[in-house]
Parts: C-alpha cells; sequence; structure tokens
C-alpha cells in the first residue's frame, strides 16, 4: 500500500502533468514520466501513465473533427508504434531499469531541444508512405524503452503541416495507440506483476490529470502559449539531464 507522502506526490505529479498539456495540448506522459522515473522504477511509473494517459488522449482524440480521414492517412504509423512499443516494453523492466532511465533523460533532451530551436520541417506527401509506418516503429521502440510517446511522432505529425484541430487530433490519435501498445507491452514483458493494484493507482491519478487539465485549459486563455512552451521546453532538458546523469553515474 502506497504511503500518503507517495500518494500526495503522485497527485502532485499528475496535476502538474495535466496542466501542462491543457495549456500546450500534449506533454502529459513526458512530464509524469519525468517526475516519476525520479522517484521509482520507470516500469512502475509507466503503469501509473496508463488510465491518465488513455483517457485524456481519447477525450483530445474524439473531440476533434477528422478521426476517419487522420486514421486513414496515419494508420501505417500507428501499426508501426505498436509493433515498435511491444518489441521495445521489456527494456523497462528487470536489469535494464538504468538503460531505460537514461533512454528517458535522453528522450527528453531531445525533446526539449527540438522544441527549444523551434526546428521545423515539412515532410512532402508523396514520402509520406514509407516514412510514416519507419516514423511508427522508432516512435515506438522509444515508448516502449522509455514510456515517452513524442519523439519523433510529435515533429514528425507536426511536418506534416495539419491544420491546428487536425493537428491536435491527430496527436490525440497518436499518444491513445501508443498508450494502449504500451499497456499491452508491459503485460507482455510481465512489468505488471500486480495489474488490479498498479491500475487501481493509475485510477486514483486520473482525478489530478484531469484537474489539472481544465485549469491548463483555462490559463491558455489569459497566458501567452510561448512563454508557457519556453519554460516548459527548458524544465524538460534540466529534468533530462538529470535522469540521464544519474543513470550514467549508478550504472
Amino acid at each position: 500500500m502506497l504511503s500518503i507522502g507517495a500518494v500526495a506526490f503522485i497527485g502532485f505529479v499528475f496535476l502538474a502533468a495535466g496542466l501542462v498539456k491543457g495549456v500546450v495540448g500534449m506533454g502529459l506522459p513526458t512530464v509524469a514520466m519525468g517526475l516519476l522515473a525520479a522517484a521509482m522504477p520507470p516500469a512502475e511509473a509507466a503503469a501509473l501513465l496508463l488510465i491518465p494517459s488513455l483517457v485524456t488522449n481519447l477525450w483530445q482524440l474524439f473531440t476533434g473533427p477528422s478521426f476517419r480521414g487522420l486514421w486513414k492517412r496515419l494508420w501505417t504509423m500507428m501499426a508501426g508504434v505498436v509493433v515498435g512499443t511491444v518489441t521495445g516494453a521489456g527494456l523497462l523492466t528487470g536489469a535494464h531499469t538504468m538503460i531505460a532511465s537514461a533512454g528517458l533523460g535522453a528522450a527528453l533532451m531531445l525533446y526539449a531541444l527540438v522544441g527549444l530551436a523551434k526546428a521545423s520541417f515539412t515532410t512532402p506527401a508523396r514520402h509520406e508512405a514509407w516514412i510514416s509506418p519507419l516514423v511508427g516503429v522508432a516512435t515506438g521502440l522509444v515508448t516502449g524503452a522509455t514510456g515517452v510517446f513524442v519523439i519523433p511522432a510529435v515533429p514528425y505529425l507536426q511536418s506534416l503541416r495539419l491544420n491546428r484541430e487536425d493537428l491536435i487530433q491527430a496527436l490525440g490519435l497518436s499518444f491513445t495507440v501508443s498508450t494502449l501498445a504500451l499497456g499491452f507491452g508491459l503485460f507482455r514483458a510481465g512489468a505488471l506483476a500486480s495489474p488490479t493494484a498498479q491500475l487501481a493507482g493509475s485510477v486514483l491519478a486520473l482525478a489530478p490529470a484531469l484537474a489539472g487539465m481544465v485549469v491548463g485549459q483555462a490559463l491558455r486563455q489569459r497566458m501567452s502559449v510561448e512563454t508557457f512552451r519556453t519554460v516548459f521546453f527548458a524544465g524538460l532538458l534540466a529534468l533530462g539531464a538529470y535522469l540521464a546523469l544519474e543513470a550514467a553515474l549508478q550504472g
């Protein structure tokens, strides 16, 4: 059973992660994994993430206007995400936890640097057929090894030059598939030693995540999103460096 201190810490983490997602439209798994992995094994952190990530991303997915069209366009990427995630999920368990922590730190730093640099590129439509599944597999491997869904999926989806609502819905689709695949991968790898207890903890984490998301959406109307994104990416860079250094020192 979790102590009161542990429950309070988990509640704070998901409140903060939900707040970030409410303001910038993504970042719940990234923030949650980064903070939780500093206090517990990555596999346990990923298990807590499952329900809040699934519910918030389903909300984001089905409130958009173009589900059928996006699915038709991106299904090969989603298939790659599933394959890569299930293949890489074993890295979050057992003797590989230090590797997973280092990988998580590296993924956070890479994502932060891309965000701070405001890097931008365009993927020509004629190349999507072969790039999409490769991006999906790469995203899945990173997800399976670290619990973070964003690299390289987010930069790739941004490169497709979707309109704002379609991009938010496409991110919801990618994150939903990643969450479901990660849950299956963790179960298959034996990381959910006590599935009922771990899923119960994940359900409890849902309330602060939703509360944070509502507050974040309200804040988005009152503050500069660009300023917030800069602070967000700088914080992720520092957190990723900390996790990677800690893993290197303990490895």
